[in-house]
């Protein structure tokens, strides 16, 4: 089992190191899923990710994009996962996301994997925002 902090992470990166390691049948618990940023230019990134909130539609049944962190930043790494396939399917039950760092996993050892900084990015939980989460003070 293995506990990494997603802070700063560009997630693409991240999702790519994560779904490698779930299909060598490892389990992933991914934390602070709010701090993972998107490299680029703000404005696009966010259109992108509205525009993946409409095509589900509201009377249409899916394919339906989350807006919350954790669960973007899950999709990710479903999306480079065979998960077509039962060892795709497998392999992402294998995965837990969380938003900051839940008492169970407090007292584990966190791995950080270093990524090189970027100048242009929005993090997970400014996308959510514009996506339409409200958070609680």
């Amino acid at each position: 089992m293995a506990v990494i902090d997603a802070t700063d992470a560009p997630i693409g990166r991240l999702a790519s190191i994560v779904a490698k390691r779930l299909l060598n049948g490892e389990e992933i618990f991914i934390v602070n899923a709010e701090k993972a940023v998107i490299t680029g230019n703000k404005d696009e990134i966010v259109a992108r990710y509205k525009k993946k909130r409409e095509i589900g539609g509201t009377k249409r049944k899916g394919p339906y994009f989350p807006r919350v962190p954790h669960m973007i930043l899950k999709r990710t790494v479903r999306g480079m996962l065979p998960y077509q396939q039962p060892k795709g399917r497998k392999a992402y039950k294998r995965l837990k996301v969380f938003i900051g760092i839940p008492e169970e996993l407090k007292d584990k050892e966190i791995e950080k994997i270093e990524f090189q900084k970027s100048i242009n990015y929005i993090t997970l939980k400014e996308l959510s925002e514009y996506l339409g989460v409200k958070w609680q003070k």
